[in-house]
């Protein structure tokens, strides 16, 4: 079984957490690290790998101690999803949509109780949750538009048809929130069993370029029963603070992996006509050292943003997290890319770990905000400032 953490605990952010909070992210980054591999190869998450996340304890994370939670705050989410991203992409990201969700949820308060309590009693049961809206003519959600999913009201409650792509995590998923419309034109978001009658999982995530063991395939819901059902969202800021939160930390756990990766290369490695490791050269010092300052960098950016969220939890906190997650995604990017560069043609086999990583912080990109959007609206914050 691999172990965790295999690096310097001072380069995994745990210290902020509670010995508890800390226990169960260490379980989940060893449940990461041990069946990475076979979901990478596999090209979704097997079953093996979904147990092993429920069974950790991690789906408690977020969730509130009156409500038999860990109660993180945003920072100690942060410090938790850096780690278990450095342990693998894939799999951290299922952990990080359901522990957004949580904290968001009972956080901003943005779901009626009879959700609250569905979402509580699946976290203490170690069910993983995740929220699908994104349909393939809708594209993201953040964009806006009427998802084609549509929800029909019956005698039971409601009943749920249509597509959701990018469902992070699909196979091993219980339930999920899914937005669908109304006959009357509004977009609510509904409970569903996601183990029951009327869904289907389409394996679409296989060959793609990043997160191949996330199993983020489509899921296809023909008169799927939904019992709950919320409101359209009215954008309560702390939706986007605990999404772009936990994107921002994975990612960065991945740039962390990839500096981890290189150094360990570099001090073994020994070309005969060096006769030394190349961790002796000054070149690839220098890169190591770059590439430390901007993850270094990067991290204390968003625990500072976290923090000012943890201290005013409100719409006036999160444009410093959307410039966060900009600059920590982008940090990884390159992290990943210099390590590459720096290592050699024996960064592209797989001996080392740095074409998945090269591939995987990648993703990162392509999760809202958009590093436009993101500073722009940090920008004008700024420019607003007295």
């Amino acid at each position: 079984m691999t172990t965790w953490p295999a690096t310097a605990p001072t380069l995994s952010p745990t210290a902020h957490l509670t010995a508890e909070q800390q226990a169960v992210t260490v379980r989940a980054a060893q449940a990461i690290a041990q069946h990475a591999q076979e979901c990478e190869a596999a090209q979704d998450v097997t079953g093996g790998a979904a147990t092993a996340l429920r069974q950790s304890g991690y789906t408690r994370l977020t969730l509130p101690t009156t409500q038999g939670g860990l109660g993180a705050s945003l920072t100690q989410f942060a410090a938790a999803q850096a780690t278990l991203g450095e342990a693998g992409a894939g799999l951290a990201l299922i952990l990080a949509m359901h522990g957004h969700i949580v904290g968001a949820a009972f956080g901003g308060r943005t779901l009626p109780d009879d959700l609250l309590k569905a979402l509580a009693d699946a976290s203490l049961d170690g069910k993983l949750v995740n929220a699908l809206a994104s349909e393939p003519e809708l594209g993201s959600p953040s964009r806006g538009g009427l998802p084609r999913t549509a929800a029909t009201p019956d005698e039971m409650g409601w009943r749920i048809s249509g597509r959701k792509t990018w469902a992070t995590g699909a196979r091993a998923l219980d339930f999920a929130l899914v937005n669908a419309a109304t006959p009357d034109g509004q977009v609510g978001r509904f409970w569903v069993d996601l183990k029951a009658a009327g869904v289907t999982i389409e394996p679409t995530w296989t060959g793609a370029l990043a997160l191949r063991g996330s199993g983020s395939h489509d899921v296809v819901f023909d008169g799927a029963a939904a019992r709950l059902h919320a409101p359209p969202s009215g954008g309560h800021p702390a939706s986007a603070a605990w999404f772009w939160t936990a994107i921002a930390a994975t990612y960065l756990g991945v740039g962390w992996a990839a500096l981890h990766a290189l150094t360990a290369y570099a001090r073994q490695r020994t070309p005969t006509a060096l006769g030394a490791p190349i961790a002796t050269l000054p070149r690839v010092q220098e890169q190591v050292g770059r590439i430390a300052a901007e993850l270094h960098a990067a991290r204390a950016f968003l625990f500072t943003a976290t923090q000012q969220w943890d201290a005013h939890p409100d719409s006036t906190s999160v444009p410093l997290i959307g410039a966060a997650k900009a600059y920590a995604t982008n940090a990884a990017v390159n992290a990943t890319d210099v390590a590459v560069r720096t290592a050699g043609g024996a960064a592209l086999t797989p001996a080392l770990p740095l074409e998945r990583l090269l591939r995987d912080a990648r993703a990162g990109l392509t999760h809202p905000p958009s590093d436009e959007a993101a500073y722009t609206a940090y920008g004008l914050s700024v420019l607003e400032q007295k």
